[in-house]
C-alpha cells in the first residue's frame, strides 16, 4: 500500500534558510518545513523583530502557532502570546498581529505556525490584496535557494 511506502522524515532547522517574507517585510522572516500541495498546509517558524506588526489578515482554514521565543498579540484581542502558548485561529477569523519587546528583552519574536489554506492579506474594509498558501510559499522559497546558491529541497514531498 501506498502509505507504507511513506517513511518518517526529519528535518533539521538547521538545514533549511530563513527566507524574506517579502514583498510583506524584509524584517519578517519565515523557514519552510513542510509546504503540502494535497492538504493545503503550510508548517513553518516565523521569526520577527521585537517590535512591529504585520499586515492585516484572514485565514482560510484553521493555524495553530506556538510560541518558541518573545512576546506578541492581535490588536483585535486582549490576550498576549509569550514562550510556550499556543494559539488557535479558526477559519474565517481576521486579525492584525504585533510583536511586543520589553524592555528588558530584545528578543526576535519566533513561533512555530501550522497553517492550512490562505492567509488572505486585507484592507481596513475587509478587502483582499494579496493571498499566501503552500504554492507561494514554495515559490519565495526556491527563488531565494536559486539567488543564494542553495540547493532547494522538496519541502512538497513525502518521505
Amino acid at each position: 500500500m501506498l502509505f507504507e511506502q511513506i517513511h518518517t522524515t526529519c528535518l533539521n532547522d538547521a538545514d533549511l534558510p530563513w527566507v524574506p517574507f517579502t514583498p510583506y517585510s524584509e524584517r519578517v522572516l519565515v523557514k519552510y518545513f513542510k509546504l503540502d500541495p494535497i492538504r493545503g498546509e503550510v508548517i513553518a517558524l516565523m521569526k520577527a523583530p521585537p517590535r512591529g506588526e504585520m499586515p492585516r489578515h484572514r485565514h482560510t482554514g484553521t493555524v495553530i502557532v506556538h510560541t518558541v521565543q518573545g512576546r506578541w498579540k492581535y490588536r483585535e484581542h486582549d490576550w498576549i502570546a509569550a514562550p510556550g502558548s499556543i494559539v488557535y485561529e479558526t477559519a474565517g477569523s481576521s486579525h492584525t498581529p504585533e510583536a511586543l519587546a520589553d524592555d528588558a528583552a530584545q528578543d526576535d519574536i519566533v513561533t512555530l505556525n501550522i497553517i492550512q489554506g490562505e492567509l488572505l492579506f486585507v484592507n481596513e474594509r475587509g478587502q483582499v490584496l494579496a493571498s499566501e498558501n503552500w504554492k507561494t510559499g514554495w515559490d519565495r522559497y526556491a527563488a531565494y535557494c536559486q539567488a543564494n546558491g542553495i540547493e532547494a529541497r522538496d519541502l512538497t514531498a513525502f518521505g
